[in-house]
């Protein structure tokens, strides 16, 4: 007689042997069982039964014939990137959005909400329930659900415990309020991992192993994929690079550090300086995405005032990237979100600061780019941060995607 630790020994292989066809079919595109049994290691009779049981589940189909080895014709197998959908939620300091994706990561449908205040957030959280459980109502292809919530969050606990200049965000647990909550799985990231997952993912100009994704927005965020695994801490609440002082004489900030990186090249902090400098007209009525890109604006129409302190502010974030260097040795950092729309000026100051202040051998073997996806990172990271769940753990979603898949047969 087998026993239990047996049959789950086997199951843990299975289902990452289902999950390493699915990874290579996403990343590869339409392969052959001959193809997929060499480019694994695995016997053709193993990839025959894997497949059969995903073919079964309706994860993934059969294309035809194709061209195999030696010219021979075999049969195609492939994700269809438009078979299942996956929501993404994006919950930032006062921006919370919500959008439908494909597999490939292509943004369907997006709603941005009412911007939110500390004293909106209840009603915030209500009406991602609702408009989450319309777009699950409405579109049966839809599987999973992903959120993307601020730094640093606490992944078993369920709750942010700083988001600065929005306390009320502190009260909410996401995994009591979503985990649950709809008829598909929910799962939930730190939001600059998330952004991480999504260029790992859906940036296909090259492919990196090693990833950091550096956020800056309203908050200032890293997420870190490491050999191609994200780095998350002990709590989850790992590479919080916005709390990270750069100045032990510098501004206080509401973690309790002094001189926080987020003090100095965050949206919030670029609105503030904004304002006080009048740089922007009637910048006190505008939000912090609009008062940022405002002022991006005037330094491309050769504001000279508004080109120094987008200087200023890559200097600063340039500091981030050294930080970011000397501590993660990462071959690619992309830069995202809000402050990531200064272009070329930011990021040219943002070079300058990394070639002065890093040692040639790090810096020569970094590339800092700004990030290349035609949807921001963070709201497509959600959907992301769903999407690897469906192909790190496929029987997941056997029920579920079967179920998507009677919804959408055509009527007899």
């Amino acid at each position: 007689m087998r026993t239990v630790q047996t049959v789950t020994s086997q199951a843990k292989v299975s289902e990452s042997n289902r999950s390493r066809i699915l990874h290579h079919l996403f990343r590869n595109g339409i392969c052959s069982r001959a193809q997929i049994s060499k480019a694994l290691g695995l016997t053709p009779a193993a990839i025959t039964k894997i497949t059969a049981r995903l073919l079964d589940a309706g994860i993934i189909e059969e294309t035809g014939d194709i061209e195999g080895d030696k010219n021979r014709r075999s049969i195609g197998l492939r994700l269809d990137e438009n078979l299942f959908h996956f929501i993404g939620v994006k919950f930032a300091r006062s921006i919370v959005q919500i959008g439908v994706f494909n597999l490939a990561g292509l943004c369907l449908s997006l709603r941005d909400l009412p911007t939110v205040t500390n004293d909106t957030v209840p009603q915030t959280i209500q009406l991602v329930h609702t408009s989450v459980d319309a777009l699950l109502g409405n579109d049966p292809r839809i599987i999973a659900v992903g959120m993307a919530v601020p730094g640093p969050y606490l992944r078993t606990v369920g709750r942010t415990v700083l988001v600065s200049s929005m306390r009320a965000w502190r009260t909410v647990n996401f995994l009591r309020e979503f985990k649950s909550a709809f008829r598909v799985p929910v799962f939930i990231e730190q939001d600059a991992r998330a952004g991480a997952l999504a260029n790992y993912l859906f940036d296909r100009s090259g492919s990196c192993s090693n990833l950091a994704y550096y956020l800056i927005g309203e908050g200032v965020g890293l997420g870190i994929i490491d050999s191609g695994t994200l780095i998350n801490g002990t709590l989850g609440a790992a590479t919080e690079l916005g709390h990270i002082s750069i100045d032990m004489h510098g501004r206080p900030c509401e973690c309790g550090n002094v001189g926080c990186l987020e003090r100095y090249c965050s949206a919030v902090v670029i609105h503030e300086t904004i304002i006080s400098r009048d740089l922007v007209p009637h910048a006190k009525e505008l939000g912090h995405a609009e008062a940022c890109n405002a002022l991006f604006q005037l330094a491309d129409a050769g504001d000279a005032r508004a080109r120094l302190l987008v200087e200023e502010v890559g200097q600063y974030a340039g500091f981030g990237c050294v930080t970011i260097i000397n501590g993660y040795n990462p071959e690619r950092i992309v830069i995202g979100d809000i402050v990531a729309q200064g272009g070329q000026r930011l990021l040219s100051a943002i070079r300058e600061v990394v070639d002065e202040h890093v040692i040639p051998e790090l810096r020569d073997s970094t590339t800092i780019t700004l990030s290349a996806l035609p949807s921001d990172a963070v709201i497509c990271g959600a959907a992301a941060v769903a999407i690897i769940y469906f192909l790190d753990h496929p029987s997941m979603f056997f029920d579920v995607a079967t179920a998507s898949m009677s919804s959408n047969a055509p009527k007899r």
